[in-house]
């Protein structure tokens, strides 16, 4: 049962969060409309397109920036508490550090559970329209995807390398096939052009050419147009840069499957989508802890002290973020420690703070 400071700080924790997001996001979109709305005039975009971007923006920017959001609402209302001698009164009363910090703890799982559904569910749809719309209108048809020569491997035997792929027509030229069975390749299937028919899924090769490997002598097959069938679709083996930030749980999970069977070279940077979807809503707590712990004290120069002080520390953490995200994303290193050991730094040192606040 939630007792009466409970509910108090409660709303406070929640209440500011909101205002905090509904004062910025206008404001976030208020920047970004200034500097892209030369390029949207430019480009004649339908006004129906540039609401749904802003929409699609709005929530993009809440998820990826929800940490720093949080962690000044709770050190500006907590900075207000100890200003106002409310804190000090609530500890006088007989009340516990750690009981002072169970309202705090339960905004902070329901901010988590948010967090998760806005990461696993709502942001991906989001992110879809606002990337399809930055590379339609804002990055002067800039590609999205590689086209040009195209390597992959499809499963555990089948590699296939297209020199150039159209996206729209589902079509690629010099398309080759190769087929191994321990280590030996089988059979090699080439064409001057593949295209992907998607009435009935069958693929339509043009100048086929199929060589069997024989012990002693090659078989040849050719044909000037052959209709047939094979385990993937064009569009599978070129996935958009952003493609990670457009799937939600499930389908995430199962992409990263099919792209590691695959020996995709962009695992790391689909794991790291995929860490950071459980790392940043369990931010909350850790970011709540230095929050309250930094801001619970009463201070000379009153909540500005708090706020510079909370300030830097939340954009240290979106630095460590960045530049580890960043680093898991181009080189071998674990996406799963890039994404966690933000959290692991931070959280040594909400403990440190904590123990500090209490004295």
């Amino acid at each position: 049962m939630l007792s009466i400071l409970d509910r108090y700080i409660l709303r406070k924790y929640l209440g500011t969060f909101l205002l905090l997001l509904l004062l910025f996001i206008p404001i976030g979109i208020t920047v970004n409309l200034a500097e892209k709305i030369d390029k949207i005039l430019a480009n004649e975009v339908p006004f129906f397109e540039v609401a749904l971007y802003y929409l699609d923006f709005t929530i993009y920017f809440a998820n990826l920036l929800f940490p720093l959001f949080l962690f000044l609402s709770v050190i500006w209302f907590t900075s207000k508490l100890a200003n106002n001698t409310e804190v000090i009164a609530f500890l006088s009363s007989g009340v516990s550090y750690y009981r002072f910090l169970r309202p705090y703890m339960i905004g902070a799982t329901i901010v988590c559970i948010g967090a998760l559904i806005l990461g696993m569910y709502l942001a991906p749809m989001a992110s879809k329209g606002f990337n399809e719309f930055t590379f339609k209108y804002l990055k002067n048809n800039k590609k999205d995807r590689q086209q040009n020569n195209v390597y992959r491997q499809i499963n555990d035997n089948d590699y296939i390398y297209v020199s150039y792929f159209n996206v729209h027509e589902k079509s690629g030229n010099n398309f080759t096939l190769e087929h191994f069975e321990d280590n030996k390749m089988r059979y090699k299937i080439d064409a001057k052009r593949i295209k992907y028919n998607e009435k009935d899924s069958t693929y339509t090769l043009f100048n086929y050419n199929k060589r069997i490997i024989g012990e002693h002598e090659d078989i040849l097959q050719n044909e000037a147009k052959l209709d047939t069938t094979f385990s993937f679709e064009l569009e599978d083996l070129t996935p958009v840069e952003y493609i990670a930030e457009t799937l939600n749980f499930t389908e995430l999970n199962d992409f990263i499957a099919r792209e590691k069977a695959r020996g995709s070279t962009y695992i790391n940077r689909y794991e790291v989508v995929r860490y950071k979807r459980w790392s940043l809503p369990v931010s909350a707590y850790i970011l709540t802890i230095i929050a309250v712990a930094v801001s619970s004290m009463k201070r000379r120069g009153g909540m500005g002290v708090n706020l510079a002080i909370g300030i830097g520390i939340g954009m240290v953490f979106i630095f460590f973020d960045k530049i580890f995200g960043t680093m898991a994303e181009q080189s071998s290193f674990s996406p799963f420690v890039a994404t966690w050991f933000p959290n692991i730094i931070f959280g040594i040192l909400a403990i440190y703070l904590l123990r500090n606040a209490k004295r």
